[in-house]
């Protein structure tokens, strides 16, 4: 399994655990479930068992049950999108996230989408917060407002430089009703389209539709930004092109009035006075090249960014990953000063809107929306890139076993009997450490195959 090298440095506790499974017969299998969930982080246990039968006849074709494994358990990936719970889960959940923003870029038939899909007008929007006071950051190459050039990595990037005067309250309101900011600058973009166009809002849904990928990123001062893919479709959706006027330029001055239109109001409550919330004036709108032939982001690089701050939230800024019941917590976990009081904020905050849910989302600073979401029709789902990789892996264990593959002998149905029960979830100390090194052995042999694929197409490129 190891050896006393890679071992030394181990706590004691995870050392004796080691010790224990490496004088396991159930090694083995262990460390084979580990490695099939990716080496996730948390796995969930269950216990049960299921049968495939025959549907004619009522034969057993294959049985399973945990009863054999060890401990009586299967083990399952946990299926977290969140990096800091479980960086294999997530990594998935990038991946998926990559080809759903992909297919909405290149097109795919395979995931609903055609390849004339790249003909369509394509921009990519940044939509940010307004201030709620300065922060200290990197302005260039000028110092920052408190008079220091601060490192890349400085830990003060993005607080407040007076917290005394910093609007929290605004701050975390702001992120709590960032998705309804969302959806009102969703339904102006479509009228600030048909008015730039000279149509009515029916005539210029019946000419054209809107697609949209989106995904939330939190910036260092804590504040929500959205990320979007805006495309311009036919009357029919991606199948169909878009009419003669749906231009870029047209679609990018009609994003910059949506949102300069857009008004979220919050009522008075308590001693907080009513506000409004807007968007903050640092809008950018980029358009999406195909190859880069001038533009300055392709398509690879949009799908890119969004998978990755797919698996980001607001522990990114310092605060916590999970729920916080109480102001004490904050002071056990060591939560940083800024994000301390953004939290503190969302709970004071809940008492006079409670509707607003803001204790339970206080770990997210007040932010209660989906990190990445799309329209209807801009290309597949989440679910369904699941499925497919559900289906994938049945019909591998279909070979192992030699049942009939069902692609092949449509006529071989059969049926599946299941009874699953919650066990449990996590590894023990020693498990722990095991999966943490499958895991970077996977993502070595990623990157192994990645940079072999990059060195290929390059020395096609220069064969060409």
């Amino acid at each position: 399994m190891t050896d006393a090298a890679t071992m030394a440095g181990l706590d004691p506790a995870t050392l004796n655990d080691l010790l224990r499974l490496a004088g396991s017969p159930d090694l083995d299998r262990i460390q084979d479930q580990i490695r099939r969930t990716g080496g996730c982080s948390d796995p969930i246990h269950l216990a049960g068992s299921t049968k495939t039968l025959d549907s004619t006849t009522g034969t057993v074709l294959h049985h399973y049950s945990t009863d054999t494994e060890p401990g009586g358990r299967l083990r399952i990936a946990c299926g977290n999108r969140r990096a800091s719970r479980c960086p294999a889960c997530a990594w998935t959940y990038a991946g998926d996230t990559y080809h759903l923003i992909r297919a909405g870029l290149v097109g795919d038939p395979t995931k609903g989408t055609p390849d004339t899909i790249r003909d369509h007008p394509r921009v990519f929007a940044t939509l940010t917060a307004p201030s709620f006071g300065p922060v200290h950051n990197r302005p260039g190459n000028r110092p920052c407002r408190c008079g220091t050039h601060h490192p890349e990595d400085a830990p003060e990037l993005g607080t407040a430089i007076d917290p005394g005067t910093y609007d929290y309250t605004g701050a975390v309101l702001w992120n709590n009703h960032a998705s309804d900011l969302w959806r009102y600058f969703t339904i102006y973009l479509r009228r600030e389209i048909a008015k730039r166009a000279g149509l009515t809002q029916k005539a210029a849904r019946e000419q054209s539709r809107l697609s949209f990928g989106k995904v939330a990123e939190y910036q260092k001062r804590g504040a929500v930004h959205f990320h979007a893919v805006i495309r311009f479709d036919g009357p029919d959706g991606p199948d169909t092109p878009p009419p003669h006027w749906a231009g870029i330029g047209l679609l990018t001055d009609a994003i910059h009035a949506a949102a300069a239109r857009v008004v979220v109001e919050v009522p008075p409550a308590g001693e907080h006075p009513a506000r409004i919330l807007r968007w903050g004036t640092q809008l950018d709108v980029q358009p999406i090249g195909a190859f880069g032939n001038g533009e300055e982001i392709t398509e690879q690089a949009v799908a890119s960014y969004v998978a990755k701050y797919a698996t980001k939230a607001a522990e990114t800024t310092g605060t916590v990953d999970r729920r916080v019941g109480n102001k004490e917590a904050l002071i056990l976990l060591e939560v940083p000063d800024h994000p301390r009081r953004l939290i503190e904020a969302c709970m004071d905050l809940h008492k006079v809107y409670p509707d607003r849910k803001l204790l339970d989302w206080a770990h997210m600073l007040g932010f209660r929306g989906h990190f990445s979401t799309k329209s209807r029709r801009y290309s597949t789902t989440l679910g369904a890139l699941r499925q497919a990789r559900a289906d994938y892996r049945a019909a591998q264990e279909r070979r192992e076993r030699g049942l009939p593959d069902l692609d092949d002998h449509p006529e071989a149905t059969t049926l599946v009997v299941a009874h699953w029960t919650y066990a449990g979830h996590g590894h023990t100390p020693g498990e722990t450490w095991l999966a943490a090194n499958i895991r970077r052995d996977i993502a070595d042999a990623r990157e192994t195959a990645r940079q072999a694929l990059s060195d290929l197409q390059a020395q096609e490129g220069d064969t060409a």
